[in-house]
């Protein structure tokens, strides 16, 4: 199956899971085509069928609950319930039972290709050694969040510039038009559920934002309460793709399990309280400081080293809950010296031979 043909077969399965906005996935479309890091972020669905033939020695290795999708900006922050800021994994629409390296492997792919953007300053496999020493330290602590108001001023700087200006992002949202459409009553209940008690009176838009869930319906609510703005969004979630490809090799039913919330529940981590699953919608807060980080905005002068190496602890946050350290352990004592490097370089070679067959289309 070339790349048309799985992305032509992915988004028939994706439109018999959700409702599709046709003029969202043409956009996503045309951004394939700009370059390749936002067609690396597109395409978790392709990165599914081509990670077990690419990289079969990491495909067997030890499964638990993994992000699957995940990259250098697939990172952000928000703040918890005493108003501290905290840092870590931002997007967990792909969560599903998988290998461990697949969160490695992507992660360091995902570097590679921002190494080859000028978007980070570190040679290829300096890179993954970092990822892999902070993944290997992480797990052995059993995890540790990332609380970065004032226990980690190196990271809150890098962070800081990636903290949207308030009246701009404010402006930025009343300009979002009214939808008039329907609206889910499983989205608008956990819209209601999450704004404060008292605030009865909002408008509903319609957001265009992300790539690799670009096509979904996302909704926004908009309210005027107690002399501010505030806003909640919930977006349509499907299962992961990972599912859907592995149904695909094996003929077989994919399942209709979708795991956000048994991520965010055991992972540690310090949690949103305004991230909540209902029914398969994704309910969260969007504010000035709840979002994810840009590479484009970080400083020029970073500390990339320490940042992947940061990366790499808090993949380490999430697998720790499934409850399998012993066996990645083990795992990873067994693997080879610079894999992580090899499987990453692999998998971008694939990436980009599909890349260039997507911008050949016309």
């Amino acid at each position: 199956m070339n790349f048309l043909q799985s992305t032509q077969a992915y988004e028939a399965w994706l439109a018999g899971e959700l409702t599709i906005v046709r003029g969202d996935l043409k956009l996503k479309h045309t951004l394939m085509r700009q370059d390749l890091f936002s067609f690396f972020r597109a395409t978790f669905y392709r990165w599914s069928q081509l990670f077990p033939d690419v990289c079969p020695a990491c495909a067997a290795a030890p499964q638990l609950l993994a992000v699957g999708d995940l990259h250098v900006e697939n990172f952000g922050t928000w703040r918890d319930a005493e108003g501290r800021l905290i840092w870590g994994i931002n997007d967990f629409d792909e969560v599903s039972r998988m290998p461990y390296t697949i969160d490695l492997v992507r992660l360091a792919a995902s570097a590679h290709l921002a190494i080859d953007a000028e978007r980070l300053n570190i040679d290829h496999r300096e890179a993954c050694n970092s990822i892999l020493a902070g993944y290997r330290e992480g797990l052995e602590a059993g995890g540790m969040p990332w609380v970065i108001a004032g226990k980690h001023a190196w990271l809150y700087e890098m962070v800081k510039p990636s903290l949207r200006d308030p009246p701009g992002f404010w402006q930025k949202m009343e300009k979002l038009r009214t939808w008039r459409g329907r609206v889910p009553g499983s989205a608008r209940r956990g819209i209601r559920d999450l704004l404060p008690k008292g605030c009865s009176k909002w408008r509903l838009a319609h957001r265009i934002a992300g790539l690799g869930s670009l096509g979904r319906q996302r909704f926004v609510a908009l309210a005027d309460f107690e002399g501010g703005a505030l806003c909640r969004e919930a977006k349509a979630l499907a299962p992961s793709a990972w599912e859907w490809a592995r149904a695909l090799a094996s003929k077989e039913r994919a399942t209709r399990k979708i795991r956000y919330q048994k991520a965010l529940d055991t992972a540690v981590r310090v949690k949103d309280p305004f991230v909540r699953l209902e029914g398969k919608w994704i309910v969260r807060r969007l504010a000035p400081d709840c979002s994810r980080i840009d590479l484009a905005s970080f400083p020029a002068e970073k500390e990339e080293s320490r940042l992947l190496h940061a990366m790499g602890w808090e993949t380490a946050n999430l697998h720790v809950g499934s409850g399998h350290t012993k066996e990645v352990t083990a795992d990873l004592k067994k693997r080879p010296g610079n894999w992580l490097h090899r499987a990453a370089s692999s998998m971008v070679e694939s990436t980009e031979k599909d890349w260039k067959q997507w911008r050949a289309i016309r």
